[in-house]
């Protein structure tokens, strides 16, 4: 099968959709398919792929792509490639990554156009929170994760608590800093490492210093792949106190494989993610989050239990599982 993917980003760029596209792609051509990527990423390095990609094409280029496959495969939705359609016809296949809903009039006029013209797609959602805000049925397959995360026992799992995301506001971090507060004025006091940078860095550093907690907090930075591999592997929990509705969650999935254990909000599709290997608490709320810390810092059977359920679930998550259930829906669209 010659299978034409459409990823707005792809790599150099970094975020989950690349990753996923990434994955996918990769599983996609070990299956035996043939594996073109289209993007309007246009810069690159020297990473080779067992598959073409193709950077921001011209409208003759993608009507010729678009000629080219079997199937045409969108990882989210963009109208900035959709509309070779009109005129070659193919199998389209989008897969929802994130909520359709426009802030301004331009984009709200564009996402009615994006509900109306996805009822002659077949629909993948990668939750059930995702789809359950499509106008149209969806076929709910969760985010693979990157096999480079797993756990590895030389390392010494010697510290507590870990986050890592973006430092913006809708990331909840400032939650997680009052729950530790919290947790100091009941007598525990638990290590937390903070991986990202962002907007909200100096106003985090200023509420740490002011809850006295300097000597709980290290704020790490953005590291690297690696170097988050080995900062997990160090960690016990990973926190993820989001206050937006992820739509997914595939970080919980990266710490889980690197053997955390996950406490994170209960919106969206990261309970999904988390699956049973972890605690929720109810977004927003600081204290609820400060009682689910306390449960696992105290309590080391559940912890074990929810970590001997990784297996299980992280087996769902694996690229080359997530393929196989993307290859029956294309194979049937086809």
């Amino acid at each position: 099968m010659k299978i034409l993917i459409s990823s707005h980003f792809f790599h150099p760029s970094v975020g989950g959709i690349e990753t996923v596209t990434r994955l996918l792609a990769r599983e996609f051509v070990r299956a035996g398919h043939e594996v073109k990527v289209v993007t309007q990423t246009r810069e690159c390095d020297e990473e080779v792929f067992p598959f073409e990609v193709i950077r921001a094409p011209r409208p003759l280029a993608l009507i010729s792509l678009v000629r080219w496959c079997d199937v045409f495969f969108q990882n989210n939705i963009s109208l900035q490639t959709a509309w070779p359609l009109l005129l070659v016809r193919r199998p389209w296949i989008v897969a929802h990554h994130t909520w359709i809903a426009g802030v301004d009039g331009r984009s709200r006029w564009r996402d009615r156009l994006k509900h109306f013209v996805l009822r002659f797609a077949k629909n993948i959602s990668i939750s059930t929170a995702v789809a359950s805000h499509l106008r149209v049925e969806s076929i709910i397959v969760g985010d693979p994760y990157d096999e480079n995360f797993t756990s590895d026992e030389s390392v010494a799992r010697n510290r507590e608590l870990v986050c890592v995301g973006r430092l913006v506001s809708d990331k909840g971090v400032d939650l997680l800093i009052e729950a530790l507060h919290q947790l100091q004025q009941s007598g525990l006091r638990p290590r937390l490492t903070i991986d990202g940078g962002g907007p909200e860095l100096e106003p985090l550093r200023r509420q740490t210093q002011e809850a006295g907690l300097e000597g709980q907090i290290v704020f790490a930075g953005k590291v690297s792949h690696a170097e988050l591999r080995r900062l997990l592997h160090a960690h016990k929990i990973m926190v993820v106190p989001s206050r937006w509705n992820e739509p997914f969650g595939m970080v919980a999935l990266e710490g889980i494989a690197c053997g955390c254990v996950v406490a994170g909000s209960d919106g969206g599709g990261l309970p999904a993610a988390i699956g049973a290997c972890g605690l929720t608490f109810p977004k927003d709320d600081a204290a609820a989050l400060a009682r689910v810390l306390a449960r696992l810092l105290t309590d080391d059977a559940l912890v074990s239990t929810l970590q001997k359920n990784a297996d299980e679930h992280l087996a769902r998550h694996r690229p080359e599982a997530v393929a196989r259930e993307y290859l029956r829906v294309l194979e049937a669209a086809r």
